[in-house]
């Protein structure tokens, strides 16, 4: 079997396993599915839950797409006259009770061809972090030692290597601060002397099949916490960073828009309540200003 076709049905029984297990836990919200395809070549399977008792929004997509590399992402990759063809998975959960954190994860694969068909390139990527909108220090060290062991069982320096890359690509330059508390952000993860490219599909597989031990347990544990107006009022402000780091900086997002993707499933991962508050600053010595007094500086939560 093909790389390209191997992963693919890899993202499709991912995509069945996370969507299950977070409607068994929310207890009442469906994934509502909705199949398209790409009039250029493709297609995919968007699944979005919303209005649950635990997931406000959210949405689990896979996509497989082809063609012509439209010009923009030739000036990009400085190629010229070359198709493409890329597949991943890629997920944003909104939770309502603003001590759940959002969360992000994506795993992707990428060829690029010459026009006689022959891949000239060809790469994984992909990464999973967590933005809480109130700071527990023994959920950011799960979530990281989840990661880290996903790491350790392909290379003693993937952690380290990919946990400051993730660092340094969640960051809101406009705002000086980090979207949230990290994990891992890889991207470009090509054959070279130490790993070939099936090494690289374990890998991104691994830390895939990690998604919902990372993320789970902390659902569980502070999904019943009691909440107030306050709490919601910060959480929905919170979300306004996510949305102007998701608009302003990200890569994925913007890819999709130049490539013609659909615009649906690549504006899922806004939240739907969202606040903009002028020049708002939290209360000193408030749990509110214990958070951000974290994101302004990246924090190694595990030795």
């Amino acid at each position: 079997m093909k790389l390209k076709d191997q992963f693919y049905q890899y993202i499709q029984q991912l995509q069945d396993s996370i969507t299950h297990k977070l409607e068994t836990i929310d207890g009442k919200a469906k994934f509502k599915e909705d199949l398209w395809e790409r009039p250029e070549g493709g297609g995919g399977r968007t699944r979005v839950i919303q209005e649950g008792n635990v997931f406000e929004k959210g949405g689990v997509n896979i996509s497989a797409v082809h063609g012509a590399l439209p010009d923009s992402m030739q000036n990009y990759f400085g190629v010229q006259d070359a198709d493409f063809f890329a597949c991943g998975l890629s997920l944003v959960l909104h939770p309502k009770n603003p001590f759940v954190p959002t969360v992000h994860a994506n795993w992707r694969y990428f060829e690029m061809y010459d026009k006689q068909g022959n891949i000239v390139d060809q790469w994984f990527g992909g990464g999973q972090d967590l933005t809480p909108y109130y700071l527990f220090s023994e959920d950011a060290v799960h979530f990281h030692e989840t990661c880290k062991k996903a790491c350790d069982a392909h290379h003693p320096d993937f952690y380290t290597t990919y946990k400051e890359r993730c660092d340094t690509y969640f960051w809101n330059a406009h705002r000086n601060e980090a979207r949230g508390i990290g994990g891992l952000f890889f991207d470009y993860c090509k054959a070279n002397e130490e790993m070939n490219m099936n090494d690289w599909y374990n890998f991104v597989t691994e830390v895939g099949d990690s998604f919902l031990d990372a993320y789970i347990p902390i659902v569980e544990k502070r999904k019943a916490t009691p909440f107030t107006d306050q709490h919601r009022n910060w959480q929905e402000i919170r979300r306004g960073r996510y949305v102007e780091f998701n608009l302003v900086h990200d890569k994925g997002t913007l890819f999709g828009l130049k490539t013609n993707g659909r615009i649906e499933s690549i504006l899922m991962s806004l939240p739907p309540h969202v606040q903009w508050v002028y020049d708002h600053t939290p209360e000193p010595g408030s749990e509110e200003e214990q958070l951000i007094l974290v994101l302004q500086q990246p924090k190694q939560w595990i030795s």
